[in-house]
């Protein structure tokens, strides 16, 4: 299946700010709960963990915080700690200063728009990005890996999208998972409410942004070859699939040699 460059809602700057909120908390809720990125755990741990010092993790293009919630706990029991500083151009700040308060401190966000591709160097540690690096075309994504490659800075990249049939007939299915996860998804918002229920645009936004998410989904041998594109020296990169469940985890890891 050929690989799409199409657009998603949620991404464009004029979505409501509430219908955006309400679907990235959505996919966080989905993402913990589901344990989509269990398998990141041990790969993270294996890549940059030296069992010392906890491992700063600054995490790109986070929507509502990504898996973090789950991630973080998976990694203090592998004994490779972390503290995650959270990072989007469009801040979910609500959702960062929630999970500040659970995490005690471990998971906080930046406020301020970050763009995946000029970080600051001001946020120094681990770059890692979760189910958002199909929304790059090739260029972008050459960029992406050619920041971090430039500033030395190790980056773990993470899809729990596929581009196959397989996936795409189980995203068809993510309106319903909308209607009966919603009354559970904290902090709680009569604005998601409304927005699920009576004008049901969270659900429909979900179904068409999780179709075009497969859509553009890379390949293990598509993220190799944009890594070798950037030219980057003295960088060591590894693509693949990870992960037993109905739709593989697919990652790319880089850090200087």
């Amino acid at each position: 299946m050929r690989r799409l460059q199409l657009f998603e809602i949620g991404e464009l700057s004029g979505c409501p700010r509430a219908i955006r909120d309400g679907l990235t908390d959505y996919l966080a809720f989905m993402i913990v709960r589901g344990r989509a990125y269990a398998a990141a755990a041990p790969l993270l741990a294996r890549a940059f963990g030296d069992g010392r010092t906890p491992v700063p993790i600054v995490d790109l293009a986070s929507g509502a915080g990504g898996p973090w919630r789950a991630l973080a706990p998976a990694m203090e029991e592998l004994e490779v700690p972390v503290r995650v500083r959270l990072t989007d151009l469009h801040p979910n700040v609500r959702a960062y200063e929630r999970l500040a308060a659970e995490s005690g401190g471990v998971i906080t966000g930046t406020p301020t728009p970050v763009s995946a591709d000029a970080v600051p160097q001001t946020l120094a540690g681990v770059r890692t990005m979760f189910s958002a690096f199909h929304h790059f075309a090739p260029a972008d994504a050459r960029r992406v890996l050619a920041d971090a490659a430039t500033g030395r800075a190790p980056i773990a990249i993470f899809e729990a999208t596929r581009r196959d049939a397989r996936a795409i007939l189980l995203t068809c299915l993510t309106p319903l998972f909308v209607l009966l996860a919603t009354p559970f998804i904290r902090p709680f918002r009569w604005s998601r409410l409304f927005w699920t229920y009576v004008v049901p645009a969270i659900p429909l936004l979900v179904l068409f942004d999780g179709i075009v998410s497969c859509l553009r989904t890379y390949t293990p041998d598509e993220l190799r070859s944009l890594a070798a594109e950037t030219g980057a020296d003295g960088y060591h990169w590894e693509a693949g699939e990870v992960g037993d469940g109905p739709i593989p985890v697919t990652y790319l890891l880089g850090a200087p040699r």
